[in-house]
């Protein structure tokens, strides 16, 4: 590729190693590959990043950030928040449902990457949970739920619903029952916090 006199930014980095891990996969992508994608030298992308090791990092990181978002946005809306405590266990089942489905190469070198990442993923898990105690929280504060230890309980649901959330089981996710059992675990999670 020819070199570009586009700014070489972060996120052009970012979205140009999205693109080679998606050809190449986790074990095969090189900073050499992302370099020339971006028709830059290696030595480009390391001044932005310092090693190919924080390169991964940091792309996972946007990669989960994606699913961060969008359950922020429900976190912080106005539903009261039963509703909002559901609608968001659903948009996470969601979000990981459509990673693993829609784009299923790219799904599998993320769940490499986030094993390599274990700080980037323990960080999402921790910005997921901050998100559930806010809901949970309200619904205390409005009498709705039920919670005396709003970490532990935070953490239960979390764990109850982690078949619909947790990549290891990403292959069941398209079973036509999915649906099905993931309405059954969040009733059952529902009735259990209810005042």
């Amino acid at each position: 590729m020819p070199p570009t006199t586009e700014a070489l930014t972060p996120e052009r980095i970012l979205a140009a190693t999205e693109d080679v891990l998606r050809r190449h996969g986790a074990a095969k992508a090189t900073v050499v590959d992302v370099a020339r994608a971006l028709g830059v030298s290696h030595g480009s992308v390391y001044r932005h990043f310092r090693t190919k090791a924080e390169l991964r990092g940091a792309v996972t990181k946007r990669w989960l950030d994606r699913t961060t978002g969008v359950l922020s946005a429900v976190a912080d809306g106005s539903e009261p928040p039963a509703a909002k405590l559901r609608h968001w266990l659903t948009a996470l089942f969601d979000a990981k449902r459509h990673k693993a489905g829609d784009d299923p190469e790219l799904f599998a070198t993320y769940t490499v990457l986030t094993t390599e990442n274990s700080e980037v993923v323990d960080a999402h898990i921790a910005e997921l949970l901050g998100q559930l105690a806010a809901i949970v929280d309200e619904g205390v504060a409005r009498g709705v739920f039920e919670a005396p230890d709003v970490p532990a309980t935070v953490r239960a649901v979390f764990e109850a619903t982690a078949h619909f959330h947790d990549p290891v089981h990403a292959a069941q996710w398209t079973r036509p029952d999915a649906r099905e059992a993931f309405r059954a675990v969040v009733d059952l999670v529902m009735r259990g916090l209810r005042a």
